[in-house]
């Protein structure tokens, strides 16, 4: 319980001085767009590469992590299937199914890992599912879904997308380093690691800017697509979860209680940066983001409660 108020009172508080300092202008009018591309292209890249560097890749194969996968896969198809119906966009769509599906395992799944499950490794098969497996193909969709119609490229470098994306570039890296077992040296892997570290609170920064002046969630032409990523995140992801852990692989106890958590865990807050960076579903990241944060504290307090 413990785990759960306090991982999402420090991102509460972050987030609360990005709105300050956006209500303040201490940043100027591009204060936003400067975090957002700094995160995107520089802090973010490095946290993938110096995080999976070090990472034990063994995970890949658990169940906890099928689990993982599956009902990503059901939650983010079903937003899919209802935005190619409603005709929302290719990129649109993608936010909205990564909102849907993509849960915050980084900066409030850690403390979170730590205090209710009780050993912070227990989030790494979702932290590599999805950087190394979700994040390349969103991001190629995102790519391909926005340039323009003079700017297309033949289909070979299409297929090269993922090679050109900053993020996705980190995560292979620190994915080709663990498998390898390459040593990064000290004097490249620290300097690395500092600037990996700005990762998360200019992220969380630029989301609390984005506030400063916006209407109340679920005011606008977002409100479907809104609702349908809150409720899939929030509610459907983990029953999802719960369902498969229980009847196709047998999971309980600790092991039911880890993967359910996990699920549970509200929509990542890079998931804005992504939106902003590509310039599409930025209204509808924010609010679903925000939402699902808000709602993601009653969901993991009675999952705690009665699976723990």
């Amino acid at each position: 319980m413990q785990g759960v108020l306090s991982g999402f009172a420090v991102i509460a508080v972050v987030i609360g001085v990005g709105y300050l300092i956006g209500r303040r202008g201490y940043l100027g009018d591009g204060g936003r767009e400067v975090l957002t591309k700094l995160a995107f292209h520089v802090a973010s890249p490095a946290l993938l590469f110096t995080t999976l560097a070090q990472a034990d890749l063994s995970v890949i194969f658990s169940d906890r992590l099928l689990v993982t996968a599956m009902s990503t896969a059901a939650a983010a198809g079903v937003f899919v299937a209802v935005g190619a119906v409603r005709r929302w966009g290719a990129g649109r769509t993608t936010i909205g199914a990564l909102c849907s599906s993509y849960v915050n395992s980084g900066n409030l799944g850690i403390p979170i890992a730590v205090y209710v499950l009780g050993d912070a490794s227990l989030v790494a098969p979702v932290l590599l599912f999805q950087l190394v497996a979700v994040t390349p193909v969103a991001l190629t969709v995102l790519d391909l879904a926005t340039v323009s119609e003079e700017d297309k490229r033949p289909l070979w470098q299409s297929l090269l997308t993922p090679l050109r994306n900053p993020i996705a570039l980190g995560s292979l890296a620190g994915v080709a380093a663990s498998a390898t077992g390459l040593h990064v040296p000290g004097p490249l892997m620290d300097p690395l690691t500092l600037i990996g570290n700005m990762s998360v609170p200019a992220v969380l920064l630029a989301f609390g800017i984005s506030l400063r002046g916006s209407t109340l969630p679920l005011r606008g032409a977002e409100r479907a697509p809104v609702l349908l990523a809150v409720a899939l995140k929030a509610i459907a992801q983990p029953l999802i979860a719960w369902a498969l852990a229980t009847t196709v692989f047998g999971l309980h106890g600790a092991s039911l209680l880890d993967v359910v958590v996990t699920s549970a865990l509200p929509a990542a807050q890079n998931l804005f940066t992504y939106a902003s960076s590509y310039r599409v579903g930025e209204v509808l990241a924010r609010e679903a983001i925000l939402l699902s944060t808000v709602l993601a504290v009653p969901v993991l307090v009675v999952v705690a409660a009665v699976l723990g």
